[in-house]
């Protein structure tokens, strides 16, 4: 999936077990695997160019630092009930539980990014979503417009709580 001037690490991606997806034109585009992975598996290593500001695809390795990945881990999609972590300092991706064959590779942007390219509305429909996607170490932008049922919390604005 990487370009060859990434190198051939056998951990990398492949055509094989993954592809780039059009889920639908609210989601995006997103990674579906075609092999299955067991919680704490390793799923791939990553690549993609190192690069210090913020862009759409990128994913924060440390404060300043990202790797602009566009062949893959920059499509994985959101979710609040993320199927894989990331480890940044060995760019490597691990599973956080059972993922079967076509499913969609989920990660928590939170997990990564202190602050996003662009906040959105989720939609991933887990128990525990936030409702309003953030960095961690971001407030929600102030126009923001949480989806019914949802409020900031009054004192923490790591988590957003439901009503």
């Amino acid at each position: 999936m990487y370009p060859p001037h990434y190198g051939n690490n056998p951990l990398f991606p492949n055509k094989k077990d993954f592809q780039v997806v059009l889920k639908n034109h609210v989601s995006g585009m997103g990674v579906v695997t075609y092999r299955a992975f067991a919680k704490g598996d390793l799923i791939c290593a990553l690549a993609g160019d190192i690069i210090t500001d913020i862009r759409q695809h990128s994913l924060q390795i440390e404060p300043g630092v990202h790797l602009y990945d566009i062949y893959f881990s920059g499509y994985f999609l959101h979710s609040c009930a993320p199927n894989v972590e990331l480890d940044m300092k060995n760019l490597r991706v691990y599973a956080t539980r059972d993922i079967t064959p076509e499913q969609y590779l989920l990660m928590d942007y939170a997990q990564t990014e202190d602050v996003l390219f662009k906040q959105f509305p989720c939609s991933c429909g887990a128990e525990n979503c936030r409702g309003w996607i953030t960095g961690r170490k971001e407030l929600p932008y102030a126009d923001a417009v949480l989806p019914n049922g949802f409020r900031l919390p009054e004192n923490n604005f790591d988590e957003y709580q439901s009503i």
